[in-house]
């Protein structure tokens, strides 16, 4: 929190301990006015709204506490709104609720509306994934099926309400004392979750319906939480550019920096932000998916027993792997394949097409039904019970990754004018830059050759963005300000793209002086 929120009322956080002169024959104010009109004193406004239901419930609050209440509000469209009123002195807490809503994966968090307290958090993959596994599928989904939309919302909603039931109940508290909930994600997953159609964000211009929700009532969506409690939704920037990454803006305080900074979160798509105090530039490219799962039959998202690390002995040229909770195998995360993939480059397994060479100069390599596999794990070390394979198909889908992700990186620091010398970080959010190690990404070119203390992890800035907007007032004011000073670089009609990726479809890159730290061993 900034150092003047003790002292100026509106940079602290949603809730304010009123204590409220009782009516008498000398003062009949009303009791909403003499509610509103203390509490938009204590805030420097003139006015505060508040709902109708919740206005029916005012004189029995007020009397009942004394007069002496918590108020807790929200900023909606700029004017401050009062969402629910509780005793200053009973032990009710308020609560509010942090959402990443993420296409493969969600994470809820629970917290202290008053003191910042994470009371609980959970995640579980996103049910609408039986639909679909990437967005547009999800999309296609709906524009061939009348109930598409309202089905997808629905399952969401389910989800998250059963989420909020667990939430709740490890915290000892009820959902209706959720006062407020923050949900980042991206635009089609924020439009989904609205039930709005997504139909022209995949059209050219690519339209969303709406870049920047508000009025968002908790019980419109069907969200249980308390019954007046509202639902701060993160904005988008373009189609392909949502909420979660301007939290994680936000989160990062890139768009204070002083020096060039740029954020990458690796999910379904590719979301990169380059910036500083003066200006940020953004762009989202598909390079996700085969980092999420989508590159091999073996490939997972990080859990038990899923490989997350990968080493090769260089004098015997076996591997060295290292599975999530020390389980024998079950299959291979993103960071694990990137992990591989490096390894086998500077071990000379593949050459700089990322092709496995013949079967008979490595016994790791077969040859099945005509192409190539390399048998990471043999069928008696895995927990399946059969050999885990990569295929060459598999190592082809994962360089065409890389090639995308370096491509979309060296396209927006051009399009500034910088080269990756001139960053002064390079943040990595998501479970992708939980677990990536940047060397390894360094030696396949899926990152640029930098100082490797250049490189921060910084873990799920979604959902840590969602959470300083619900603990930090003022953070609502900075999101609007970071959407309106980012520039948004459409990459579906940028003509270097192509020339760029098909240069980046090697190990680590056709011209190697770009990665002088790469050297295959001997």
């Amino acid at each position: 929190m900034n150092q003047d929120s003790e002292t100026n009322p509106q940079h602290a956080g949603w809730v304010r301990s009123l204590r409220l002169s009782p009516p008498s024959l000398k003062d009949n104010t009303a009791d909403a006015d003499r509610l509103l009109t203390t509490l938009g004193r204590e805030l420097g406004v003139e006015w505060v709204g508040v709902d109708l239901a919740l206005l029916r419930e005012l004189p029995f609050r007020l009397r009942q506490w004394d007069y002496h209440v918590r108020c807790i509000f929200v900023k909606d469209a700029g004017r401050f709104h009062l969402v629910g009123v509780l005793g200053a002195l009973e032990a009710t807490p308020a609560l509010g609720l942090a959402v990443d809503l993420g296409t493969s994966r969600v994470v809820a968090r629970l917290l202290n509306l008053e003191t910042g307290q994470v009371l609980a958090e959970t995640s579980f993959d996103n049910p609408q994934i039986e639909i679909g596994p990437d967005v547009l599928t999800r999309i296609h989904f709906i524009d061939q099926t009348s109930s598409g939309g309202k089905k997808l919302q629905d399952i969401i909603i389910q989800a998250l309400n059963k989420a909020i039931a667990g939430l709740c109940a490890a915290a000892g508290h009820a959902p209706e004392n959720i006062f407020l909930t923050a949900v980042a994600g991206n635009t089609t997953m924020t439009h989904l979750f609205l039930g709005l159609d997504p139909h022209w964000i995949i059209r050219e211009p690519y339209i969303p319906v709406v870049n920047t929700p508000t009025g968002i009532c908790a019980g419109e969506l069907g969200l249980k939480a308390g019954p007046h409690a509202r639902v701060i939704v993160f904005p988008n920037v373009g189609s392909y550019f949502g909420g979660d990454l301007i939290a994680g803006i936000l989160y990062t305080d890139m768009h204070h920096s002083k020096d060039t900074v740029i954020l990458v979160d690796v999910g379904t798509n590719a979301e990169v932000v380059l910036g500083n105090s003066e200006w940020l530039v953004a762009c989202a490219g598909a390079a996700g998916p085969a980092l999420e799962g989508g590159v091999t039959k073996m490939g997972m998202m990080a859990g038990p027993g899923v490989i997350d690390e990968v080493g090769i002995d260089r004098a015997t040229r076996t591997f060295q792997l290292h599975t999530i909770d020390d389980l024998p195998p079950r299959g291979i995360c993103g960071s694990g394949l990137i992990d591989l993939a490096a390894q086998l480059f500077l071990a000379g397994i593949v050459d700089i097409r990322g092709k496995l060479k013949a079967p008979g100069e490595h016994a790791c390599i077969v040859e099945i039904d005509g192409l190539r596999h390399l048998v990471l794990a043999s069928a008696e070390a895995t927990a399946l019970g059969k050999p885990l394979l990569i295929s060459q198909a598999d190592l082809d889908s994962l360089v065409r990754a890389k090639a995308a992700m370096y491509t979309i990186l060296e396209t927006i620091t051009a399009f500034v004018g910088l080269s990756f010398s001139d960053l002064a970080k390079f943040y990595v959010a998501g479970t992708f830059g939980a677990f990536i190690r940047p060397a390894s990404a360094v030696a396949i070119g899926m990152l640029p050759d930098l100082p490797l203390s250049t490189y921060q992890a910084l873990g799920n800035t979604s959902l840590e963005g969602a959470a300083l907007v619900l603990t930090q007032a003022q953070r609502l004011d900075e999101i609007r300000h970071i959407r309106n000073r980012i520039t948004y670089m459409e990459l579906n009609v940028n003509q270097d793209l192509m020339n760029r990726f098909s240069a980046a479809r090697f190990f680590p890159h056709t011209d190697a002086r770009r990665f002088p730290s790469v050297a295959v061993w001997d």
